[in-house]
């Protein structure tokens, strides 16, 4: 039976059932919790005027290196190490994960698009979903927030496990740009759904390996990536923020 979800466990973050640890990952990593995700593309809008990316096959190889070489896995492993940080209140290793993480972008966009969706989810978790894991993570940063980091905090100061956790961001990650590249190209909605089905087996994938990653050590391998991110900030003609 599943119990009804508190006032007391939604503000303290104390253990809860599966449904309710899923009822929030669901909500925060929805297309509709207010952080500004679909304004994003991640540089794939360039990649596609310049036609690195222009069917679903192109498309979703483009993805694929993204989310399996590029901020798929690196955010994957800044996500993990901010957890496990929370969860035994290592103020001083979460203060290092999160300045790592900040300063990790390689682009003036993708650095606003990581930041100003950690900023955004902190602020509507903070007062819709509040718990002790998120006044910690301000207390010990000052900022700027990378995404990846406020959500395995938050996750973390829940009672969300690692993998369930990890699991909701990339596939929100990835779903994202599927989302762009249909509007972008454009794509049918199937297409979209069947790039979306090709990436479930990197998204596992991405989450082993970087369950295995040293923060220290992580890199990524998408030089495009940066290029076009870098090319989109002079893109004369614009649907996205990145």
């Amino acid at each position: 039976m599943v119990t009804a979800i508190t006032t007391r466990t939604r503000i303290t973050g104390t253990a809860m059932t599966d449904a309710a640890a899923l009822y929030r990952l669901f909500a925060w990593l929805s297309p509709g919790y207010p952080v500004g995700a679909f304004s994003y593309s991640h540089g794939l809008e360039q990649a596609i005027e310049a036609g690195y990316a222009t069917d679903a096959e192109s498309c979703c190889e483009w993805l694929r290196d993204v989310v399996g070489q590029g901020a798929g896995f690196s955010d994957t492993v800044f996500l993990m190490e901010a957890h496990r940080a929370t969860k035994v209140c290592d103020r001083a290793r979460l203060a290092e994960v999160a300045e790592l993480a900040a300063a990790f972008a390689t682009t003036r966009e993708l650095a606003l698009e990581s930041h100003a969706q950690g900023a955004a989810f902190l602020e509507i978790t903070g007062k819709a979903w509040d718990c002790s894991a998120l006044s910690m993570l301000r207390a010990c940063w000052d900022g700027p927030f990378a995404y990846p980091v406020a959500v395995g905090c938050a996750a973390a100061g829940h009672e969300i496990d690692l993998a369930p956790t990890a699991t909701a961001y990339l596939h929100a990650f990835a779903a994202n740009l599927v989302s762009a590249a249909v509007r972008l190209v454009p794509l049918g909605q199937t297409d979209g759904q069947k790039m979306t089905a090709a990436l479930e087996p990197l998204v596992a994938e991405t989450i082993a390996r970087a369950l295995l990653e040293d923060v220290e050590n992580v890199c990524t391998a998408t030089l495009m990536t940066d290029i076009c991110s870098m090319k989109h900030e002079t893109q004369h003609t614009r649907l996205f923020r990145s």
